[in-house]
């Protein structure tokens, strides 16, 4: 086997890996196909045999990739945080049927890395984010990271420190036996498609927070409570021809369609068997590079 073939080998045998980190720091599943093919462009330019260890080297590539694209986005004010009327968009969501994930999804959404999670994430600076998701999702030791982010080992462990404190008080608990929440999520579908108000209260805590991203085609939405959420889900319904109970980053989940048009990915936050949060992505756009059918 000639050299670049062994590298290719290699290479593909950390792709799904290395694409789980991409994931996490960016929140886009395009952009972090880009970061990993970066990262092959740039192994199959260097000269690695003095590599001890290879997918090390390919993770603090692929960090530092993601994190220039980040301080990019920011740089263009495209930095996607919540809004002042509370909208805000949505990462990516990792869509699966309930009875099928691939090995390479799996990875990808491992480690309970929820949408809420991942909005979450996207409230840290590049740099926190960067020290957070390589040291505390995968074991990268912070003299590893502290040359990606141009800081001391100290400065970068206060750094990753500072993001845990943020992620931990900002991230919802929540329930996770899936088999409880697929039954909560079935509650609420059945009920959103009677119209049946009083059922929909009954799986909704008082005070649920329902938000859409709709992008630029969709108006977005942020509706505040039982009442309101519930009403909103049956007004939702009678628009959608039919729904499919899914997994969404790996918790149950629903996918609405209009005949065989995608119309939103709805994720759902469950504390003691009531949902606390919604977030739906309804920016056809988007929904398109989901690759979703009816």
């Amino acid at each position: 086997m000639s050299e670049s073939s062994f590298l290719a080998e290699r290479f593909e045998a950390e792709r799904p890996g290395l694409r789980a980190v991409a994931y996490r720091m960016l929140g886009s599943l395009a952009e972090a196909d880009d970061a990993v093919q970066e990262a092959w462009i740039k192994l199959s330019r260097t000269d690695v045999s003095d590599v001890e260890n290879l997918g090390a080297w390919l993770t603090t590539v692929v960090g530092r990739t993601c994190l220039d694209m980040l301080r990019s986005r920011t740089s263009r004010r495209e930095d996607p945080l919540p809004e002042q009327d509370g909208s805000l968009r949505l990462p990516d969501p990792v869509v699966t049927a309930p009875a099928r994930v691939d090995p390479e999804r799996e990875v990808l959404i491992a480690d309970s890395v929820g949408i809420a999670l991942m909005i979450v994430l996207e409230t840290l600076s590049p740099d926190e984010r960067l020290a957070f998701v390589l040291h505390d999702m995968f074991d990268v030791p912070f003299d590893h990271i502290a040359p990606v982010l141009g800081r001391t080992t100290v400065s970068t462990r206060q750094l990753a420190s500072r993001a845990r404190r943020r992620v931990q008080g900002a991230a919802p608990s929540a329930d996770t036996d899936n088999a409880r929440k697929r039954d909560v999520v079935d509650a609420f579908l059945t009920a959103s498609r009677g119209g049946d108000f009083e059922a929909l209260l009954a799986v909704l805590h008082p005070d649920v927070v329902a938000r859409s991203d709709g992008g630029a085609l969709v108006p977005s939405i942020l509706r505040r409570g039982a009442d309101d959420v519930a009403s909103q889900a049956i007004t939702f319904a009678r628009f959608a021809e039919n729904a499919r109970l899914v997994l969404v980053n790996g918790t149950p989940g629903v996918v609405s369609f209009a005949g065989d048009r995608p119309l939103s990915v709805m994720s759902f936050t469950i504390r003691d068997g009531l949902i606390t949060g919604l977030d739906i992505l309804t920016d056809p756009a988007r929904l398109i590079t989901l690759g979703l059918n009816a």
